[in-house]
């Protein structure tokens, strides 16, 4: 893809328009042939698994080659403008906001559900033939290694970030810890 660059080749507008790429089309059927083995393999099918193992490693290998033209795009070719990584960054933020409200809903129709239970369910919550989670079991185990997970990141974030200071004095790194 970076063979014979010249001054030519440079935009010279703030934004990026996307050459034409076989990576979507390779993603899309490699994630159609892993989905389809997934299912073949939970069902028994005798060569489910080699197609979910195929599969993923199409998507994978599409990912790699994906993600290498873009940061070939970006730092050879000079098609990320300040103005394309803005909206790089704002697609970002969108993708996170939306995560949170994803989340925020399915917390919103459970509390809906179990604070005032509809009548169709026999007005109590949890309906009767639904057995729950004891909450000190697996929940709290989930939780126990979210939390750590995240501590440990944070850890590992705070030692890299004093290392860098360390190191070299005059420099001064903005850290974003809330």
């Amino acid at each position: 893809m970076i063979h014979n660059l010249n001054r030519n080749q440079f935009q010279f507008f703030p934004y990026h328009l996307v050459s034409p790429s076989p990576w979507p089309i390779l993603l899309s059927f490699s994630l159609l042939s892993m989905a389809i083995g997934a299912v073949m393999y939970m069902h028994g099918y005798v060569n489910g698994g080699n197609l979910l193992t195929t599969g993923f490693i199409l998507t994978t290998y599409g990912m790699g080659l994906w993600f290498r033209d873009v940061v070939t795009e970006g730092t050879y070719l000079g098609d990320h403008t300040k103005q394309v990584k803005k909206g790089i960054q704002i697609g970002v933020i969108l993708f996170i906001v939306s995560e949170i409200f994803a989340f925020l809903s399915v917390f919103w129709a459970f509390f809906h559900a179990s604070l005032s239970p509809a009548i169709e369910i026999g007005g109590i919550w949890p309906p009767q033939g639904i057995t729950p989670l004891d909450p000190f079991a697996i929940p709290l185990l989930n939780t126990i290694l979210l939390v750590s997970s995240g501590v440990r990141q944070k850890w590992i974030f705070e030692f890299d970030y004093l290392d860098l200071v360390l190191l070299n004095m005059s420099t001064i790194l903005p850290i974003f810890t809330f």
